[in-house]
């Protein structure tokens, strides 16, 4: 029989495409271009096992489609293809339409949609039920993360544009989201605010918080 509770969401994992000197530029400083690289692997496979321990289903979608897989992609292809998940590809030109493309699309199917990106290793299993949990009450849920954007976000309803005009990469994404859902007659909740991996201190919390995951490169 079906696992009810995993037909009831889904649950999308966002990731750039690994490739040197594009991910993780922030890191490279204190890392390296190849450091900074391990560390997005590191980070996106990190995500992916706690995504999966949620129950839900769960999809990966890279950036964009290449014709070329890149080397560096296979340690993640491998452990998705090992945990039967299937893949995809964002479609939009800014962080707003993918998003909004893929919870179209997956509401299509399912009653509740979220997506976490490949950098928010907070999320843990816990935080997504929270997060479907929400959603009984609310059109939205948002996940804050310490510096003004978020690191989850799920839904009930679609509504085109409701992610239209967010300066993304702000410390006023979450704001800018907020007003932008409330204007298109959105009830929304917000989660307790967790925190994701974009500066070098935020790597080195990783490291310490995660050790299974090795030392920092």
């Amino acid at each position: 029989m079906p696992n009810k509770q995993a037909e009831s969401a889904l649950v999308m994992q966002f990731a750039k495409w690994p490739e040197a000197g594009q991910v993780k530029t922030r890191l490279m400083p204190e890392l390296g271009e190849q450091g900074a690289l391990a560390a997005h692997i590191t980070l996106s496979l990190a995500v992916l096992d706690q995504l999966s321990a949620s129950d839900f289903e769960v999809r990966f979608f890279w950036d964009r489609e290449l014709s070329d897989v890149p080397e560096a992609a296979w340690p993640i292809i491998n452990r998705i293809e090992a945990l039967g998940l299937r893949q995809g590809f964002q479609r939009g030109v800014v962080l707003g339409q993918r998003m909004e493309a893929a919870l179209s699309e997956g509401l299509a199917n399912y009653s509740k949609a979220i997506i976490v990106g490949s950098d928010c290793p907070s999320v843990d299993a816990g935080y997504i039920h929270q997060a479907v949990q929400a959603l009984e009450d609310a059109d939205v849920v948002l996940g804050p993360s310490d510096d003004g954007g978020y690191v989850l976000i799920g839904a009930r309803t679609y509504v085109t544009g409701m992610l239209e005009s967010i300066h993304w990469g702000t410390d006023q994404a979450l704001a800018e989201t907020v007003a932008r859902l409330d204007a298109c007659g959105l009830t929304c909740v917000q989660l307790p605010a967790r925190w994701d991996v974009d500066e070098p201190e935020d790597w080195r919390r990783f490291v310490s918080q995660f050790p299974q995951y090795g030392p920092a490169v």
